[in-house]
């Protein structure tokens, strides 16, 4: 599999995504092979943890440690409820962040993710 990275933004601009959409539109409509960009874009810092949480980062690790695993292994390696882990499982995937492979086991598909956090500008007093 090739190295791919998860581009993860808090704050940013949405033109700087248009940006990013429109330069991919632009190579596509000249027959060329855009570079592959993944990326999740959140409003604030609060959005950010309501995904990553502590637990689902360790999950993370975990998984880019072990490969690609069923979710019963996943929760005996975590040493955590499988209800639980199942259930985080499931929002990861949501967010694209974890994928399932054929024979239905969980793996993290990204050798990098990026987190670019924007705090809000200040006015000057």
């Amino acid at each position: 599999m090739k190295p791919r990275t998860l581009h993860v933004k808090v704050g940013e601009d949405p033109q700087t995504a248009l940006k990013q959409f429109a330069s991919t539109l632009t190579a596509l409509e000249q027959g060329k092979t855009p570079r592959p960009y993944f990326g999740l874009g959140f409003e604030n810092v609060g959005q950010l943890f309501a995904v990553f949480t502590p637990r689902r980062w360790e999950l993370l690790a975990v998984l880019r440690q072990s490969g690609p695993v069923s979710v019963a292994e996943l929760a005996r390696r975590l040493s955590r409820d499988y209800k639980n882990v199942y259930n985080d499982v499931a929002q990861l995937i949501e967010w694209q962040v974890i994928e399932k492979n054929s024979k239905g086991k969980v793996f993290a598909p990204y050798s990098e993710i990026s987190v670019d956090v924007r705090l809000p500008c200040q006015n000057a007093a």
